[in-house]
Protein backbone atom coordinates (compact mmCIF):
# COMPACT_ATOMS: atom_id res chain seq x y z
CA UNK A 1 0.00 0.00 0.00
CA UNK A 2 1.15 3.63 -0.84
CA UNK A 3 0.40 6.19 2.24
CA UNK A 4 1.65 8.90 3.65
CA UNK A 5 3.89 8.56 6.43
CA UNK A 6 4.53 11.01 9.19
CA UNK A 7 7.91 12.58 9.62
CA UNK A 8 9.12 16.11 11.33
CA UNK A 9 8.66 17.56 14.48
CA UNK A 10 5.27 18.89 16.99
CA UNK A 11 2.86 20.76 15.38
CA UNK A 12 5.05 20.59 12.33
CA UNK A 13 4.17 17.81 10.53
CA UNK A 14 5.98 16.68 6.94
CA UNK A 15 5.20 13.24 5.77
CA UNK A 16 6.89 10.28 3.66
CA UNK A 17 5.02 9.10 0.34
CA UNK A 18 6.10 5.31 1.20
CA UNK A 19 5.31 1.86 0.07
CA UNK A 20 4.39 -0.37 2.92
CA UNK A 21 3.04 -3.47 3.69
CA UNK A 22 -1.00 -3.06 4.30
CA UNK A 23 -0.52 -4.78 8.04
CA UNK A 24 2.44 -2.45 9.08
CA UNK A 25 1.74 0.30 10.83
CA UNK A 26 2.04 4.00 9.13
CA UNK A 27 4.23 4.97 12.11
CA UNK A 28 6.50 2.07 11.39
CA UNK A 29 9.80 3.06 10.45
CA UNK A 30 10.24 0.53 8.04
CA UNK A 31 9.11 0.53 4.75
CA UNK A 32 9.36 -1.10 1.36
CA UNK A 33 10.24 2.52 -0.67
CA UNK A 34 10.09 5.97 -0.74
CA UNK A 35 8.41 7.33 -3.51
CA UNK A 36 7.88 11.40 -2.44
CA UNK A 37 7.57 13.48 -0.06
CA UNK A 38 4.56 16.19 1.03
CA UNK A 39 5.11 19.07 3.83
CA UNK A 40 1.21 20.36 3.94
CA UNK A 41 2.65 23.48 5.39
CA UNK A 42 4.59 24.82 2.36
CA UNK A 43 2.84 22.55 -0.10
CA UNK A 44 5.83 21.71 -1.28
CA UNK A 45 5.28 17.74 -2.85
CA UNK A 46 8.03 15.87 -4.62
CA UNK A 47 7.33 12.76 -5.98
CA UNK A 48 8.61 10.73 -8.38
CA UNK A 49 5.87 9.32 -10.26
CA UNK A 50 7.54 6.51 -12.81
CA UNK A 51 7.60 4.45 -9.01
CA UNK A 52 4.10 5.37 -8.32
CA UNK A 53 2.64 4.08 -11.84
CA UNK A 54 5.10 1.70 -11.42
CA UNK A 55 3.71 -0.07 -8.26
CA UNK A 56 -0.24 0.87 -8.55
CA UNK A 57 0.66 -1.15 -12.18
CA UNK A 58 1.95 -3.98 -9.76
CA UNK A 59 -1.01 -4.10 -7.37
CA UNK A 60 -0.23 -1.57 -4.86
CA UNK A 61 -3.02 0.24 -3.20
CA UNK A 62 -3.16 4.43 -2.82
CA UNK A 63 -4.89 5.35 0.58
CA UNK A 64 -7.05 7.73 0.14
CA UNK A 65 -5.90 10.85 1.28
CA UNK A 66 -2.43 10.41 -1.28
CA UNK A 67 -4.90 9.65 -3.93
CA UNK A 68 -6.28 12.87 -3.63
CA UNK A 69 -3.48 14.53 -3.47
CA UNK A 70 -1.97 13.06 -6.63
CA UNK A 71 -4.97 13.31 -8.48
CA UNK A 72 -5.34 17.23 -8.06
CA UNK A 73 -2.00 17.51 -8.92
CA UNK A 74 -1.92 15.58 -12.01
CA UNK A 75 0.21 12.73 -11.41
CA UNK A 76 -1.70 10.35 -11.65
CA UNK A 77 -5.65 10.41 -13.44
CA UNK A 78 -9.29 9.90 -11.53
CA UNK A 79 -11.51 11.53 -9.25
CA UNK A 80 -11.43 13.58 -5.79
CA UNK A 81 -12.65 11.29 -3.01
CA UNK A 82 -15.10 13.07 -0.58
CA UNK A 83 -14.87 10.17 2.40
CA UNK A 84 -11.87 11.53 3.69
CA UNK A 85 -12.32 12.50 6.94
CA UNK A 86 -9.59 13.29 9.90
CA UNK A 87 -9.91 11.81 12.78
CA UNK A 88 -11.05 15.00 14.78
CA UNK A 89 -13.76 15.39 12.54
CA UNK A 90 -14.70 12.01 12.14
CA UNK A 91 -17.23 12.61 15.30
CA UNK A 92 -18.97 15.92 14.85
CA UNK A 93 -19.15 13.81 10.91
CA UNK A 94 -20.95 11.01 12.23
CA UNK A 95 -23.44 13.33 14.36
CA UNK A 96 -24.22 15.51 11.74
CA UNK A 97 -24.65 12.34 9.49
CA UNK A 98 -27.19 10.94 12.31
CA UNK A 99 -29.33 14.37 12.69
CA UNK A 100 -29.31 14.70 8.55
CA UNK A 101 -30.86 11.24 8.58
CA UNK A 102 -33.28 11.42 11.02
CA UNK A 103 -34.94 14.72 9.39
CA UNK A 104 -34.92 12.49 6.21
CA UNK A 105 -36.47 9.56 7.59
CA UNK A 106 -39.05 12.06 9.66
CA UNK A 107 -39.80 13.87 5.92
CA UNK A 108 -40.29 10.73 4.40
CA UNK A 109 -42.33 9.63 6.83
CA UNK A 110 -44.47 12.78 6.66
CA UNK A 111 -44.36 12.56 2.85
CA UNK A 112 -45.53 8.99 2.89
CA UNK A 113 -48.36 9.48 5.01
CA UNK A 114 -50.04 12.93 2.95
CA UNK A 115 -50.36 10.93 0.12
CA UNK A 116 -52.08 8.08 2.03
CA UNK A 117 -54.92 10.76 3.85
CA UNK A 118 -55.30 12.06 0.47
CA UNK A 119 -56.44 8.76 -1.41
CA UNK A 120 -58.51 7.92 1.50
CA UNK A 121 -60.23 11.09 0.72
CA UNK A 122 -60.48 11.12 -2.82
CA UNK A 123 -61.36 6.93 -2.63
CA UNK A 124 -64.34 7.42 -0.18
CA UNK A 125 -66.69 8.65 -2.71
CA UNK A 126 -66.03 6.11 -5.06
CA UNK A 127 -66.60 3.07 -2.75
CA UNK A 128 -69.46 4.80 -0.89
CA UNK A 129 -72.51 2.01 -2.53
CA UNK A 130 -75.28 4.00 -4.65
CA UNK A 131 -78.76 4.44 -2.69
CA UNK A 132 -80.99 3.95 -5.35
CA UNK A 133 -85.09 4.70 -3.92
CA UNK A 134 -87.75 2.74 -5.35
CA UNK A 135 -91.38 3.91 -5.97
CA UNK A 136 -92.22 1.83 -3.24
CA UNK A 137 -90.04 2.93 -0.55
CA UNK A 138 -90.49 6.63 -1.54
CA UNK A 139 -92.84 8.09 1.51
CA UNK A 140 -94.15 11.37 0.97
CA UNK A 141 -92.55 14.03 3.42
CA UNK A 142 -95.46 15.47 5.77
CA UNK A 143 -96.31 19.42 4.36
CA UNK A 144 -94.86 22.19 6.33
CA UNK A 145 -96.64 24.94 6.85
CA UNK A 146 -94.79 27.94 5.26
CA UNK A 147 -92.68 29.73 7.77
CA UNK A 148 -93.18 33.47 5.95
CA UNK A 149 -96.70 33.12 6.39
CA UNK A 150 -97.56 33.49 9.99
CA UNK A 151 -95.07 36.72 9.98
CA UNK A 152 -97.32 37.95 7.29
CA UNK A 153 -100.25 37.95 8.97
CA UNK A 154 -99.23 39.33 12.47
CA UNK A 155 -98.13 42.11 10.16
CA UNK A 156 -101.13 42.91 8.55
Amino acid sequence: MIRFQRIGRKNDPAFRMAVLPKTAGPKAGKYIDLVGTYNPKTKVMTANADRIKDWVAKGAQLSPSLSNLLVSKGIIEGTISSSVVSKKNLEKNVAKNKAAEEEAAQKAAEAAAAPVAEAVVEEAPAEAPEVVETPEEIVPAPEEAPVEAPAEEAAA
